[in-house]
């Protein structure tokens, strides 16, 4: 298990490299909601995220010996940059394994700490995998992201500073990647507080702990949806699995057109910027209305290392979410001016067709489109398909697949 005295070693070791991060309250999270929100902005670390923490503090655990064969590891991107930093720091080399699809401002950030960048797979797994066969090669000493205690201990030194500033705390909501975060946060509270709620929160594309809780046992998932890069983990940590079970009371999976709605709004309302993980917390947030009315509340914002190309996938993922965007496809009467009709009685005064594609190639103008609408607010939605049936358009409609992505792209 974590202990207090292994938490206050860590909290003063992690100092030498982290910057104090005091808790902000919202005014806006704490309107919506009815509790008082603070935030735990661990998105203003120097590498952009929480995981500095446990990677720095599990490298100064290892021997001299150790840190000089090497160091290894596999990440998404911000254990990558902890353990590029904090490499840095001791002055020993550092090789990271990321995915594939790891956003470029977390593979050239790591790249910049002096690390070597091996990009291999598709999700975290993959990466790690062949992080291992490279330490067996060349005997590097590998450092896992979230199944190890000291790892999971430095991150719970995140606990200590909340509990440090702000004593009495009814509710902390955690990301949940691997469960390193969760672990530690949950183990120094279970032990100092008791009282104070531990919510652990997933992305449903990859909720492998929730999953994992229902089974009995750590259950890998099939497949993880990527999105949510910084906690698309197919498997959970073993170590993690058995200390969550002990210490979370809660873990609330959250959908990602919803993780999409927090990013935009706390970029709106806080001016925080935050990657799809980093919002994670604050996502979950409605599903406990009811509980936290009145109540102090902290949301730990884990990272803020978003790639500005991503914006308008994250747009696109809000208004779907939110009911604001919808997509057809319209197969148009054969006849003259049948698109200018569409446009001119079917579309509501506040409608907009921000997307519009003949899907026939050889036979524009007469084969189906595939049209994007993007309306004002939800309820408008009903008089949209009410203009379509008066008019006699057939059209099918895309929102409910759930490849609809894929089908976009294709």
């Amino acid at each position: 298990m974590l202990t207090l005295e292994k938490f206050e070693e860590a909290s003063e070791i992690v100092k030498r490299v982290t910057r104090p991060t005091k808790l902000i309250y919202s005014e806006y999270l704490s309107s919506q909601t009815g509790g008082k929100v603070y935030l735990k902005p661990e998105n203003m670390q120097y590498t952009g995220a929480y995981k500095l923490r446990g990677a720095y503090y599990k490298i100064s655990t290892l021997s001299e010996e150790d840190r000089a064969k090497g160091l290894i590891t596999a990440s998404a991107g911000n254990h990558a940059q902890g353990v590029a930093y904090a490499a840095k720091a001791f002055g020993c080399k550092a090789t990271i394994v990321m995915p594939t699809v790891t956003p470029l401002i977390k593979v050239n950030r790591t790249k910049s700490y002096g690390a070597e960048v091996v990009l291999h797979g598709d999700v975290y797994d993959d990466a790690c995998a062949k992080a291992y066969e490279l330490a067996e090669e060349y005997g590097y000493t590998f450092v896992h992201p979230f199944d190890d205690l000291d790892v999971a201990t430095g991150q719970g030194s995140i606990a200590m500073e909340i509990f440090d500033e702000l004593p009495d705390v009814d509710y902390i909501l955690a990301p949940i990647g691997g469960g390193g975060l969760a672990s530690g946060i949950g183990s120094f509270y279970k032990q100092m507080s008791p009282k104070t709620k531990i919510i652990g929160v997933e992305p449903a594309g990859a909720a492998g702990m929730k999953k994992s809780f229902e089974c009995g046992e750590v259950t890998e998932l099939n497949e993880v949806d990527k999105f949510v890069d910084g906690a698309a983990v197919q498997r959970v940590g073993e170590l993690t699995y058995a200390i969550c079970k002990k210490v979370l009371d809660d873990i609330v999976v959250v959908p990602e057109g919803k993780i999409c709605t927090t990013i935009l709004n706390l970029y709106n309302f806080d001016a925080i910027v935050v990657e799809p993980a980093g919002a994670l917390s604050m996502s979950a947030l409605d599903f406990y209305k009811n509980e936290i009315k009145g109540k102090n509340v902290v949301c730990v914002v884990s990272g803020s290392n978003n790639d500005i190309t991503r914006m308008e996938d994250i747009k696109e993922r809000y208004l779907l979410y939110e009911g604001l965007k919808h997509y057809f496809v319209v197969r148009f009467p054969q006849r003259a001016g049948a698109l200018q009709s569409f446009v001119s009685n079917v579309l509501g005064p506040h409608d907009d067709i921000t997307y519009f594609e003949y899907k026939k190639k050889t036979n524009r103008e007469k084969g189906p489109a595939l049209i994007g609408i993007e309306i004002q607010h939800p309820e408008d939605f009903q008089g949209l398909l009410d203009r379509m049936k008066s008019e006699g358009i057939l059209y099918e409609y895309l929102n409910d697949n759930p490849n609809l992505f894929e089908f976009l792209i294709g």
